[in-house]
């Protein structure tokens, strides 16, 4: 089988649990590491699938990789390679497909409770109407044509659309305890006052081992999802 590419724009911000997911189905994945100046395939050809994780970046940003990353994103889609993305990863979805980002009415950072919003989302998540999710967002997309969204949360109202065996999540279910322990330093950074949606980092850490396993509930069935896409390319 082709191996998925994971498309890292951060050094903090890798596939986590994504990765540890894929290995455990024995599916290949490479790396590509735009943050080191790697440039983006001009092809998905030789891959089974794309994912992008997240980033500090905005896709409004004037970066020099965002053009082909949208270009490939679109003959992606065109060609039903399934594609799944992770905050920044979701926003370059959206955008590449005709969706807006813009910024969101708060920032949301830490834990928080996502909502499934009609059917549709049962097909990736079955009984699961509600899980806690990681966030570290200021800005949101919109729904690109002929998306269907399936999460929402008290914050955020697109969480999460699929669009046939495409995904593009706000929120992180990647997560794992070392990941959020590295951005927790980087918290004093966002310039963000403790809100209902903005935690601390020491609420953060509350119940860390516990919040992970719940969430990785969500996150397997949301993967085992996706995965199921990759049949179509051998």
């Amino acid at each position: 089988m082709k191996p998925i590419a994971i498309f890292r724009h951060s050094p903090g911000e890798g596939p986590g649990y994504f990765a540890t997911f894929l290995d455990r189905h024995a599916l290949p994945w490479e790396l590509i590491c735009i943050d080191a100046g790697v440039p983006p395939p001009p092809s998905f050809a030789q891959y089974a699938g794309l994912c992008f994780m997240g980033g500090p970046m905005s896709v409004n940003d004037e970066l020099p990789w965002l053009p082909p990353l949208f270009d490939l994103i679109r003959s992606a889609v065109a060609a039903s390679v399934p594609i799944i993305g992770h905050c920044l990863g979701g926003q370059l979805i959206s955008k590449a497909l005709g969706g807006t980002v813009t910024k969101n009415p708060v920032k949301e950072i830490g834990w928080g409770r996502v909502e499934t919003v009609n059917a549709a989302a049962h097909d990736w998540l079955g009984d699961l109407d509600a899980f806690e999710a990681f966030h570290w967002h200021g800005e949101t997309f919109s729904l690109p044509p002929g998306a269907t969204r399936i999460l929402k949360s008290a914050w955020c109202e697109n969480q999460a659309f699929v669009m046939g065996p495409h995904l593009g999540m706000q929120c992180h279910v990647e997560m794992t305890e070392a990941m959020i322990r590295l951005w927790c330093r980087q918290w004093a950074e966002e310039c963000a006052q403790p809100s209902a949606s903005v935690l601390t980092p020491e609420q953060m850490n509350e119940r860390m081992e516990e919040r992970l396993a719940a969430m990785r509930v969500a996150a397997d069935r949301l993967y085992t999802r996706w995965i199921s896409g990759l049949a179509v390319n051998p």
